[in-house]
């Protein structure tokens, strides 16, 4: 393999392991929030597209999925969270609903 297809191969491997897909757990938070700061210090909008992470740089622009319905939304993070065992993810009413979201379900996440 000659060099510049070493270096073809190696940005295709890194580029698919960023995009890479996540089974998580997720949780939504809704209008008893409304108006207060998030972590970022952004007023929270419970029905803008945004989630709680508990790492993920502010900012981070997320493909969330539900399986259950085949819906998908993109998010960005502005909070942190959820602190719940087992979440990783709490979205937005907003965002919980344009997927279908019940309640504390499984979904998908990617970066966009």
């Amino acid at each position: 393999m000659n060099r510049t297809g070493a270096v073809a191969l190696l940005l295709m491997l890194v580029t698919t392991s960023a995009q890479a897909e996540e089974l998580v757990g997720a949780a939504w938070y809704g209008n008893e929030l409304r108006g207060h700061r998030t972590a970022s210090g952004e007023m929270f909008d419970p029905d803008g597209l945004t989630a709680a992470h508990r790492s993920l740089p502010f900012g981070t622009c997320l493909v969330v999925g539900n399986p259950r319905t085949g819906q998908t939304v993109s998010v960005r993070v502005n909070d942190r969270g959820p602190f719940a065992t087992g979440l990783t993810l709490d979205l937005s009413s907003g965002a919980a609903k344009a997927i279908g979201m019940r309640s504390t379900e499984s979904v998908t996440m990617r970066r966009c």
